[in-house]
């Protein structure tokens, strides 16, 4: 493989694998090196926001989860399963502060409501350089639409980040709703 045009961390939750698939065949199309993590429990998340499970020199991180109300929804697992100190509920603001450290990182929240602005100032307190998400609930397609496009402005087009966000919201009504957080 040749040097890669970036490195991508694919962090992939519950019932998300389709669209998952289709960022990952066409980030690496467009010539990023991609990570993929499944998350299967809530320490696995963990790993990868507090740096012990993400590969060095990742570039950006998407967290292709789905959303409700702020929070990252979380696999179910039964109550004699999760490890001693593990969040039992979604992943929301506190978990953030609690757990991520996520200096100078980008990071693309794609999944409903993830664009909160209490979950985007959680990560941006973790040292998020930047953050990225929906503040509302747009539908499925038009979320994946909005990380290729973002992507393909970003790699291709070598557009900044604010400029490849601009250029993807502008996609439709339902892109219009990801909102650009950035580290003050």
């Amino acid at each position: 493989m040749s040097k890669p045009e970036m490195n991508v961390a694919l962090v992939v939750g519950p019932d998300t694998d389709q669209d998952s698939q289709a960022i990952r065949n066409t980030l690496e199309y467009f010539g990023a090196r991609v990570f993929t993590y499944w998350i299967g429990r809530p320490s696995d998340l963990i790993d990868v926001l507090n740096g012990s499970d993400l590969y060095p020199n990742t570039d950006m991180i998407i967290l292709n989860f789905h959303g409700d109300e702020g929070s990252l929804i979380m696999p179910e697992l039964g109550e004699d399963v999760y490890e001693e100190g593990e969040p039992k509920d979604n992943f929301g603001p506190d978990e953030v502060r609690r757990f991520a450290k996520l200096d100078g990182k980008i990071v693309l929240s794609n999944g409903c409501s993830l664009g909160d602005p209490k979950l985007a100032k959680a990560f941006l307190e973790s040292g998020c350089h930047m953050y990225i998400g929906p503040d509302d609930y747009p539908d499925g397609s038009s979320a994946l639409m909005f990380a290729l496009r973002f992507f393909y402005e970003v790699i291709q087009n070598k557009k900044s980040v604010e400029e490849a966000f601009r250029i993807a919201k502008a996609t439709d009504e339902e892109t219009e709703m990801y909102q650009l957080y950035v580290k003050e």
